[in-house]
């Protein structure tokens, strides 16, 4: 059996990395680590975007992944620099899936939060184009048989979606069908990878937003819904900075399903958790404690426990 360790969001930060890694016994090569015998690193997604060394956490974890020592799922950073050099074939105007062409809110916001990335590979250069591509080989989940992995949230009906169109005749990157599907209009596929990639959301009441780290205003929460036992959106809502206050007593809606989660556990990224780092349940761990920011990078080393444990949990930088 391998045993797997699954690491949290990185964000550009190779030190955090480096940190991390060493921790956990994994050998320096380069640029590059070789992991303890019998075990193979798992990385969640958001590997980009601002931290000051993306381009050295690509070549670290490409390098891993092409040695078999590694794997890595898509994250909502990888799937939008995909989306950002895409022309949208129904566009009309060469603007692109993530619009970034003109000037907008939206476009404006695009650019501030994929302008590190783009600086530190040079915009349409051809080292740009290169990771733009690997990008697209990146699967949207893992399912590991004892451990399921994926960016934001895992839902059985959307992954068996996304196993059936995800993938092109050679089974090697995405297919542009769901590609061009995953913007626009709203539709099965891009409800999938939405809810893989950014969870599930759910509107603050009116006037009411949540400001992201670029200053950028949000009308929607994250919420996690593996809280099964909640009452009140207040104990559901993840709001990075924690202003639960915008949700204070609000019940929960009858549409919102919050399920106990079964079978093999589930581990992700993605939420900006701060403080210290502790797994939800014994079936549900997150590993985003915000090393784009202040808190350090995490990792959950799993031996084949059916029951997460906070012990198992090694965090650094």
């Amino acid at each position: 059996m391998t045993a797997y360790d699954v690491i949290g969001d990185i964000h550009g930060h190779f030190d955090k990395l480096v940190a991390l890694l060493t921790k956990m016994g994994y050998v320096r090569q380069g640029n590059s680590f070789v992991p303890p015998s019998g075990r193979q690193a798992i990385f969640v997604g958001d590997l980009i975007d601002r931290g000051p060394e993306q381009v050295k956490v690509l070549h670290a974890l490409r390098t891993m992944v092409d040695a078999g020592h590694a794997r890595v799922v898509m994250g909502n950073h990888e799937f939008n620099a995909i989306g950002y050099v895409t022309e949208d074939p129904h566009a009309g105007t060469g603007e692109y899936l993530r619009p970034n062409r003109f000037d907008s809110e939206k476009t404006i916001k695009n650019r501030r939060q994929h302008k590190q990335f783009l600086a530190q590979v040079g915009e349409g250069s051809s080292e740009h184009r290169d990771w733009v591509s690997w990008f697209k080989t990146l699967p949207l989940h893992l399912d590991l048989g004892g451990i399921r992995v994926v960016h934001a949230w895992w839902d059985d009906v959307l992954v068996n979606l996304v196993d059936k169109h995800y993938w092109d005749t050679n089974g090697r990157h995405m297919s542009q069908d769901f590609l061009h599907n995953c913007f626009g209009h709203e539709n099965a596929w891009k409800v999938a990878r939405e809810t893989l990639t950014t969870g599930i959301e759910h509107p603050l009441p009116a006037g009411s937003f949540v400001t992201d780290k670029e200053g950028n205003k949000h009308p929607n929460l994250r919420v996690a819904v593996w809280r099964h036992s909640a009452k009140t959106m207040h104990d559901v809502a993840i709001i990075p900075g924690g202003y639960l206050n915008l949700v204070e007593d609000l019940p929960i809606p009858d549409h919102l399903s919050l399920a106990e989660v079964t079978g093999s556990p589930i581990l992700f990224g993605h939420y900006w958790f701060s403080g210290t780092p502790m797994i939800e349940s014994g079936k549900v761990a997150c590993l985003d404690w915000s090393a784009a920011a202040k808190g350090p990078l995490v990792a959950y080393r799993w031996d084949g426990e059916t029951q997460l444990q906070n012990e198992k949990l090694v965090a650094a930088g």
